[in-house]
């Protein structure tokens, strides 16, 4: 036996940082050092604010993105304004609805499960006397107009589900691809009675039946402000009930 042949164990510490170790692990031989917590916070957040700066223009719209001109490279830029024309003329062949549909129970699963192939479907189960599904029927006429890509049914609860409780209504359920995408039992978590239109606008990016950079989501104030009056006053006189309201001025100013 030669003494090349000789093997002294040599005990190694692979945290160290040292030139022997560097030799060690670009020859496979040890493992890399481990990187300590503010080296990989540093490159998360390296990471992240590349990320960013890549997708600054992701929830630009047309407008946004004509504005940004003199800021953005041409190029750059060029692909974005190309990807949000796509966008809106994939959009402009699915406007085609417009307005609520009323459906009976026959009608149901063609209407609503079957339709919900091609589109969203928002379907509102009602109750005639309830305040929370009148005020869901005046949102969803607005949301019909707004979104006509997207299907809006009603039908009233109990001519779809026999003895359906009406202490339950509204009820909104959002079909697609034949699944139940999401469902609400009365508007208790979109605000009750102080239930907005851009509180289901939210619910409609969630579910991705409209994207975040949609400039319809773009609600002016002066009119939202406006339509919560109204809607407040509408549902003030749904509680007082008709009768105490025969000879109220208000009832009169809500139709103006």
């Amino acid at each position: 036996m030669s003494l090349n042949d000789i093997q002294v164990p040599v005990e190694v510490d692979p945290n160290e940082d040292t030139e022997w170790n560097d030799i060690l692990r670009a020859k496979g031989i040890i493992p890399e050092r481990p990187k300590s917590p503010t080296e990989e916070l540093e490159e998360a957040l390296e990471q992240a604010v590349k990320a960013q700066h890549e997708n600054r223009l992701e929830t630009k719209n047309l407008g946004e993105l004509e504005e940004l001109e003199d800021e953005e490279d041409e190029e750059f830029l060029e692909i974005y304004k190309h990807k949000r024309f796509q966008e809106l003329q994939e959009l402009q062949k699915k406007l085609k609805f417009g307005s609520v549909q009323h459906v009976t129970k026959p009608e149901y699963a063609d209407e609503v499960t079957k339709a919900s192939d091609d589109c969203f479907v928002f379907l509102h189960m009602l109750a005639q006397l309830a305040v929370q599904s009148r005020l869901l029927g005046l949102l969803t006429i607005e949301l019909a107009r707004k979104f006509p890509e997207i299907k809006f049914c009603e039908i009233p609860a109990n001519r779809c589900v026999e003895n359906y409780p009406e202490a339950n209504c509204p009820t909104l359920i959002i079909y697609h691809k034949q699944q139940i995408a999401k469902q609400y039992v009365t508007l208790t978590q979109l605000g009750g009675s102080d239930c907005k239109l851009r509180d289901l606008e939210k619910v409609l990016v969630e579910i991705g039946a409209v994207k975040d950079a949609d400039e319809r989501l773009e609600i002016n104030q002066n009119d939202e402000d406006l339509e919560e009056s109204r809607r407040t006053r509408f549902v003030q006189k749904g509680i007082r009930g008709p009768a105490l309201n025969a000879n109220a001025e208000d009832d009169d100013d809500f139709y103006d």
